[in-house]
Order: C-alpha cells, then structure tokens, then sequence
C-alpha cells in the first residue's frame, strides 16, 4: 500500500513559513496533482514528501510508516524533476540501469528492469544512443524510465514537461496518463498548467501561499470552488469577478446591481446576505453570450476592447461601464466581433457564482441546469 497522510505538515526557512499547516491523504494508486501560483509552497511540499527537503512541524506517514526522519531512500519513492539530469556520456540503457548497478542487482534483473520499462515508455530501439542524439520527450522518458526501473511505491513529478514544446506537451500528457493506467501506483505531480492538472488528475490539490484551498476532482473544483482563489485559478481564460451590491435575496435567488446600474438575477443561495452588501459576482467568460436583439433580461452593456480570433474560439476583452478591469467573453470561432463594437452581454444565472467580503463562495442552486448548460 502507498497511500500518504500528512497532518499539520509545515516547512520554514529561518524566520519565513512555506508550508502552513499541511492536512492531506492520498489514496493508494491515486494520481493527484499540486498546483498554484510560483511560490505558493508545491514544489517545496514534493521535496518534504521525498525527504529533500526537512518537515520542521506535523507529521508524513507513507503506507502507514512514520516518514518524518526516513532518508529519501528509505521512503519507496521515486522523483522526476523539469531537468532530465542525465549523464551525458552514458547511452539511455546505462543511464536506466545506473541506481540498479550502484545497488549491485545481478546483471540480468537490471536488464529485465530497464527493458520492461523501455517498453512501458516505447524507447526500446534507442537504448543505445546517448542524450544529445535525442528530442526534448525521449530525454524525458528516459528520466521517467529510470524512475520506473525502481519500481517505487511512489512517483514524484516536479513540473516534468515544462521544458517541452506545446506539441510534445500534449503528446506526454497522453503518455503519462497511460502511464499511470499501466502502473497503477500512486503518483504526485507538480505543475503550473491547469490544463495539465484538469486532464490528468484523479484530484487537484490547489495551494496559495503555504496552504491547501481546496482539494478536489478537477470537475468539482470548475463547477463548485470553495472560495474566490481556487474560482479564479481553475478554468482558462480566468473567471470574470464583478464588483456588486445585493438588491435582493432568499434561499433560492439573488439579485444583484452593478456599478452601472444593470441588475442581475442569479440562481444563488442569497439567505446569508441582506440588502446593500457588497459581493463580487462570478461569471466564467465562456457562460456570458451576445444578446438576442429582443433580450431584455440579465443584461450587461460593453464595449470591445481587444479580440483574440484563435479560430476554434474567439475570446474578445471588454470594457464594462464602472468596471476598472474588462470582462474576458469566449465565443464561438465563428462569431466576428471587433474593437470598438458595443455588445449587451447576456448572464445565465445559473450560470453564475457569488462570493462574500471574505472571498467565501455563495452555495449556488441549479446546479444541475449549470452543469448540463455547461
């Protein structure tokens, strides 16, 4: 079993606090994903986790063992770093089997390990050749590889694709998440791409500032954020936030104004607000539309401001009346707007978020109808 528990983890360099109070479990054979902000404390939580780095508070248990004091090779992990770190004067079948060799394993375990893991990562007829003679994604299977030859109960990833070209980082999206399906062993991934994170994670852990915002699968954390944070972090383009004032609100509605006036009706558990509360309004660029000519509900004026025609989707930046920042609205590709158009923007709402003065999320209802319009 490879499950990992951390409780009230927390890491200091002098004076200054990284990790702040880390409670998380991860389930055996489970692939979770950290991800965040630069400097926000991931990479640095994946060190403690592998022992690079020394926990100066809480407790880390891997398969039930205290891990706390356990040198890195003592944890049954395995690490995968963004620099492949191989040796450039060995060819990829010594670079696999190097940590086996220094372990003095017979000859012929080494050779079914590096083999079996060449054939996992499809290297097998480039064993012979040295680093220089390959592309950036066979360097880094080969980093993967002598990861595999390990057979770990654990694999860490620390940003592995980031030194990739963005046709190579789809392709190896693909492979680990092969990877994982062929290995089924517990993995831990580190990565600023959300699109990485959303497509290969079992559950996103997202991290700000030293402490966990929420943990969830990447659907939950899209359709249900706990707080403004995690809204804004999860989805690209980011969630528009607008600033408002509650009009009017029960268990099932909400009603807000914004600073031009326009009012909106949202499909938000308003029970816990009153009258004249400022909120910021949630509104995720893809779930705003151009009004029909005869809308007369749910509608923001705005003036484009710039276009990004990406030919699948169009994304176009808005300026809205008493706004500071523009909206960001996706449309369709084959919607042509340009700058300096005025457009009335449509809200579904329930399509819509809300979240109070302290950044908490409102509980949305119709949730389902979100989902399915979604």
């Amino acid at each position: 079993m490879a499950e990992l528990k951390l409780v009230g983890v927390e890491k200091a360099f002098g004076s200054t606090r990284i990790l702040q109070g880390i409670d998380l479990e991860i389930h055996d054979g489970e692939f979770v994903v950290f991800v965040g902000p630069s400097g926000c404390g991931k990479s640095t939580l994946l060190r403690c986790i592998a022992g690079l780095e020394e926990i100066t508070g809480g407790e880390l248990c891997i398969g039930g063992q205290r891990m706390n004091e356990a040198a890195p090779s003592e944890r049954g992990i395995a690490m995968v770093f963004q620099s492949y770190a191989l040796y450039p004067h060995l060819n990829l079948y010594d670079n696999m089997a190097f940590g086996l060799q220094l372990a003095k394993l017979p000859k012929a375990d080494i050779d079914a390990a590096v083999r079996h893991a060449a054939r996992i990562l499809h290297i097998e007829h480039l064993l012979e050749r040295k680093p220089k003679d390959l592309s950036g994604g066979q360097r880094q299977r080969v980093a993967i590889g002598r990861a595999i030859v390990r057979q770990p109960s654990v694999f860490l990833f620390d940003e592995p694709l980031s030194n990739l070209d963005t046709a190579l980082r789809v392709e190896m999206r693909y492979e680990f998440a092969k990877l994982h399906e062929q290995l089924k062993t517990t993995m831990i991934y580190v990565t600023h791409d959300q699109v990485e994170a959303m497509t290969l994670a079992d559950r996103i852990v997202v991290l700000s500032a030293g402490r966990v915002e929420q943990v969830g699968a990447p659907l939950e954390l899209y359709h249900h954020p706990r707080n403004r944070f995690v809204a804004g972090f999860i989805g690209s383009p980011q969630m528009n936030f607008l600033p408002a004032t509650v009009v009017d609100a029960s268990a099932q509605h909400l009603r807000v104004r914004l600073a031009d006036g326009s009012k909106l009706s949202c499909a938000i558990d308003g029970s816990g607000t009153h009258p004249g509360q400022a909120i910021s309004l949630g509104v995720r660029p893809e779930h705003l539309s151009i009004a029909e000519p005869h809308a007369t509900e749910n509608l923001i004026p705005a003036e484009v401001t710039f276009v990004e025609a990406l030919g699948g989707t169009t994304v176009a930046y808005c300026a809205l009346p008493g706004q500071d920042a523009p909206a960001t609205v996706q449309l369709n590709g084959l919607v042509q707007v340009k700058g300096g158009q005025g457009l009335r923007l449509q809200v579904d709402p329930a399509l819509t978020y809300a979240f109070d003065e302290q950044g908490l999320a409102l509980r949305r209802v119709q949730v389902e109808a979100a989902n399915h319009a979604a």
